[in-house]
């Protein structure tokens, strides 16, 4: 048995995580020790590091609630989880899509730079007038505008 601690450094999760992912049932509830310390054995060691590997690969909490379900039934076909690993691929794909969107347009405004003064920058310009752009990316900045929230809410 392992405390917090030590499972969070052996699998590289941090322990407010790991109690996050007890709250929402990720994880079942640890045991406890006689001074009421939380105590983790393998199989809550091997299920915690099957969801860091599946968060490292961008899935979803609500997927990796989808296949864990499905890994603690062992002899039902890998059909579901094989859809839910090509959901996954298709919104990389997509995500990679927006930002080589992203890449092009930050290059082109680079390269277009004159190097003056910022009265005539093409990078405040461009920033400034949306119709400039060689290519639609506003979706590449949604992860952004998310991300900014998320950081608004804690």
């Amino acid at each position: 048995m392992q405390s917090i601690g030590k499972l969070s450094e052996t699998v590289g999760v941090k322990v407010p995580t790991i109690r996050y992912y007890e709250q929402i049932g990720l994880l079942p509830a640890a045991e406890r020790s006689a001074g009421n310390q939380r105590l983790y054995g393998s199989q809550t060691r091997e299920r915690l590091a099957f969801i860091r590997h599946a968060r490292d690969l961008g899935f979803t909490l609500d997927a990796i609630r989808e296949l864990l379900s499905l890994s603690d039934r062992p002899d039902l076909p890998c059909a579901a989880a094989d859809n839910i690993a090509r959901r996954q691929l298709l919104d990389v794909k997509r995500r990679i899509a927006r930002l080589q969107a992203l890449q092009d347009e930050l290059e082109r405004m680079v390269i277009q730079c004159g190097h003056g003064t910022i009265s005539d920058c093409r990078v405040i310009e461009t920033l400034g007038n949306h119709a400039l752009c060689a290519h639609e990316h506003a979706l590449a900045g949604a992860d952004a505008h998310q991300n900014d929230a998320d950081r608004a809410v804690t």
